[in-house]
């Protein structure tokens, strides 16, 4: 399969496939002209790395959970430590998006929106209290 065959069947761009083998990701074949030859197993990882990044795991992390992968002797141990730290991750920012809507909730709720010059909101952002 050629880069326009494998980004249509895996869902990805071009431009993606190529970062993903610049870095080491997949290291698809060359033919004899010099473009890339995908075979199955190419598809398959770029499958693997599209759902792993649309879950949001960094490069490093599908690095990490494409080698468990491979790895006919991993431990799940090993897979369930990456997604746990993950996790904790997606935690933290939800934690940090819930302090940012409280916040902003306060500070909406707390000015007029009328015809006056003063705001809540703008003197928070200017460090004014």
């Amino acid at each position: 399969m050629n880069i326009g065959d494998v980004a249509s069947r895996s869902g990805l761009p071009a431009k993606t496939i190529r970062y993903y083998e610049e870095i080491g990701l997949i290291s698809p074949k060359r033919s004899a002209n010099g473009y890339r030859a995908f075979a199955e197993n190419d598809l398959h990882k770029l499958a693997f790395l599209g759902r792993a990044r649309a879950l949001g795991f960094t490069i490093e992390d599908c690095r990490t959970l494409l080698g468990l992968y491979e790895d006919d002797t991993r431990h799940s141990s090993d897979v369930k430590r990456v997604a746990r730290d993950h996790l904790a991750r997606i935690e933290a920012k939800i934690a940090d998006l819930q302090s940012m809507r409280d916040t902003l909730t306060h500070l909406v709720d707390a000015c007029a929106g009328d015809d006056r010059p003063d705001c809540p909101i703008l003197n928070d952002l200017g460090g004014e209290t």
